[in-house]
């Protein structure tokens, strides 16, 4: 323990315990915080883009999960280090504030710490790096604004929805399905279904979308062609009875969380029955009461019933001899979407309710396996966010690493304005922005450097912003002619994110960790 004196000579304790501590102070604190973030990012840097492999997660149960989606893969990662918890926690940021670009920024910021790096040994404070970073963010921030570009689409025509979504969805597993023309009609019709079901629940006028109104459900058999959008509730279960209609047209519902049971005293009871007569009378007195719901159902109109609990064979029996089919044990969650989709009432009782137009919009996947299904549905999630974006704002930028490309250029020039140490941290920040195209190079199997140095001085020759890389070697590197759109609020949230995240990183100056042993 140690201890430290007063004026008066009284003893007190600086750090409880500091013999069973390690502590980094300095220099050697934020070298060892940078390489921690930077082996966050090294992990998905080979995960960007179309071409970008994927990572086999186990978890200790023994579940596997096949993906390249950056926010899945880091929060299936054991990550003891609290610098590589923020880059996850970066990660989660953005897939929530977005829902796409999860990989991008996490490469992005690991970037910017390597570039730190070396300005933290020639000498530059951490703190003036953070505000050249800052100043570079904003100047990055300002060109992606200059350089978007606006389309309008309406709900006939969502053609340039269809060609984001597909963008967005050309990185994820979908490629792995086949190759050539049935890769890309797989791929348009998943982003064909995530536009339909975004504009099922959107709000044009107030450009707002709740996606909690769009549910995602797998099923394993089939194809992935076989995919459909369901404007309705999409419900697991089966009918009470087997010989009940398996499809009702125009269904009046009833949606019941009471069960169709006698009622039980709420006190310890105990009933004797001593003879054929009395066991006569209570099953009579049972039958009447299963008879008297059932009634009570057809009474007010109702041709399904949908119940929260179960129901003894009895009353199941009932049900299917008065014709009228039940659906039993579906869950409170599942009642709620069903009433909200049907404008009914979750009910205690037996009364009516009328069912109006179903609003909801559901998903029901078919694939070969379980993992599939679960990279596709992560896929759909992403395209369902960029469509949804793109209706907030519909300003785009294209992909391929074009806009990245053309920021460096912009940062780079604003550089000369700024005299002070900033300038060297603006520098540093245009180079970290190469860092996207490099990687979207190198795992597309280009030579990084020569592919980058051909394109950015393409782009400063044209002056065409929309010059990226070649990644699915289609002959152009023109995103405009290819159709590969990211949404600007995507791309300028991931710049964001990833400065404040470096920024907060380069201030910690000393670390106080437990010994380890």
């Amino acid at each position: 323990m140690a201890l430290a004196f007063d004026e008066y000579g009284r003893p007190f304790i600086i750090i409880r315990e500091q013999e069973q501590k390690t502590r980094l102070r300095g220099l050697d604190a934020q070298k060892a915080n940078i390489s921690a973030g930077k082996a966050v990012a090294r992990i998905l840097r080979t995960s960007l883009g179309p071409k970008g492999m994927d990572k086999m997660l186990q978890s200790p149960d023994g579940d596997v999960t096949i993906t390249n989606d950056g926010a899945t893969i880091l929060e299936q990662m054991d990550v003891d280090n609290q610098i590589a918890k923020l880059m996850v926690e970066l990660s989660r940021s953005q897939d929530y504030e977005i829902g796409d670009g999860t990989t991008g920024v996490v490469v992005m910021a690991g970037a910017l710490l390597e570039q730190a790096e070396k300005l933290l040994e020639r000498g530059i404070h951490p703190i003036r790096i953070a505000e050249g970073y800052e100043m570079a963010s904003r100047i990055a921030f300002e060109h992606l604004e200059h350089i978007a570009h606006k389309f309008e689409f309406s709900e006939t025509d969502v053609e340039p929805l269809i060609q984001t979504c597909m963008t967005t969805l050309s990185s994820k597993i979908l490629p792995a399905f086949g190759s050539g023309n049935s890769v890309n009609r797989c791929k348009r019709s998943m982003a064909e279904i995530a536009v339909k079901a975004v504009l099922a629940v959107a709000d044009l006028e107030r450009k707002d979308v709740n996606l909690e109104l769009i549910k995602v459900e797998g099923k394993v058999g089939g194809k992935l062609e076989d995919t459909e959008l369901i404007y309705g509730i999409v419900v697991d279960k089966d009918m009470s009875h087997p010989q009940m209609p398996k499809q009702i047209e125009d269904a009046k519902i009833a949606i019941l969380t009471c069960p169709f049971e006698p009622p039980k005293p709420k006190t310890k009871h105990k009933v004797d029955i001593d003879s054929v007569e009395k066991f006569q009378t209570l099953r009579e007195q049972e039958r009447k009461y299963f008879d008297d719901m059932v009634q009570k159902c057809k009474d007010v109109g109702a041709t399904l019933v949908i119940c929260q609990w179960g129901f003894d064979d009895e009353a199941n029996h009932l049900l299917m001899h008065r014709n009228l089919p039940a659906v039993r044990w579906v869950g409170g969650v599942e009642l709620e979407l069903i009433a909200i989709a049907t404008g009914g009432r979750i009910v205690p009782r037996f009364q009516e309710l009328t069912p109006e137009k179903l609003g909801r919009a559901i998903l029901k996947l078919l694939d070969r396996n379980k993992m599939m299904i679960e990279e596709t549905k992560r896929s759909l999630h992403d395209a369902l966010c960029v469509a949804r974006n793109l209706i907030r704002n519909k300003s785009i930028v294209y992909g391929g690493g074009s806009a990245e490309i053309s920021c460096s250029i912009a940062v780079e020039a604003a550089a000369d304005k700024y005299p002070g140490v900033e300038q060297y941290a603006i520098r540093a920040f245009a180079d970290a922005l190469d860092a996207i195209p490099m990687a979207l190079a190198e795992n597309s199997g280009l030579q990084p450097i020569e592919t980058l140095s051909a394109v950015k001085s393409q782009q400063i020759k044209d002056n065409n912003s929309c010059c990226g890389i070649d990644c699915n070697d289609v002959g152009t590197n023109d995103m405009r002619e290819q159709n590969v759109f990211e949404t600007l609020i995507g791309k300028q949230q991931q710049i964001l994110l990833a400065t404040q995240v470096v920024k907060m990183i380069l201030k910690i100056d000393d670390v106080i960790s437990p010994f380890d042993y």
